[in-house]
């Protein structure tokens, strides 16, 4: 009894963790029809990098069906593909490293994670983000790149150097 109640904790813990970083579900598609249960889909999302104002990544990343897959049970796939394009006039929000975490989201109850990490090109003043899947073990090497080239946005200012925020 009392470890149905701590695995109860648990999930409702990893759950409400996850919905604070929900991203934007910008839609659905199905690739698996399934008869009695929810069908096997993509879900395009977005995320605005939280420490780069003016970023917007947008990621697609399967999403098993199933009555496992309706109860959040399933481990999904590693596959992930990555986009990320200026919004708007970039503005760092505070220094970071080379590889730092954007947006993290977990792909298994407990062994799986997405990660979305970025770094800087300091020579082409360029974002660089990517997205991949690890495990406590043994990662994926299913990843995707993007970059997002600093550009003037309506500002007569000079962009922000990318190579004066992100270190190491």
């Amino acid at each position: 009894m009392k470890t149905a109640i701590a695995a109860a904790v648990l999930c409702c813990g990893l759950v409400s963790a996850a919905a604070a970083e929900d991203p934007d579900l910008i839609f659905k598609k199905t690739t698996v029809w399934k008869f009695l249960s929810p069908d096997h889909k993509l879900g395009t999302y977005a995320i605005d990098d939280p420490d780069v104002e003016g970023v917007t990544c947008y990621f697609t990343v399967p999403e098993k069906g199933g009555w496992v897959g309706w109860l959040g049970l399933a481990e999904e796939l590693s596959n992930a593909s990555l986009s990320c394009r200026q919004v708007g006039p970039i503005k760092f929000k505070r220094k970071t490293r080379q590889g730092d975490e954007a947006f993290s989201q977990r792909r298994s109850l407990i062994f799986k994670r997405m990660q979305i990490v970025r770094g800087c090109d300091a020579k082409r003043n360029v974002l660089v983000y990517l997205i991949y899947t690890d495990k406590i073990i043994e990662g994926s090497p299913e990843n995707s790149t993007s970059s997002v080239p600093i550009s003037p946005w309506g500002e007569t200012t000079p962009p922000a150097k990318c190579s004066e925020w992100i270190t190491g």
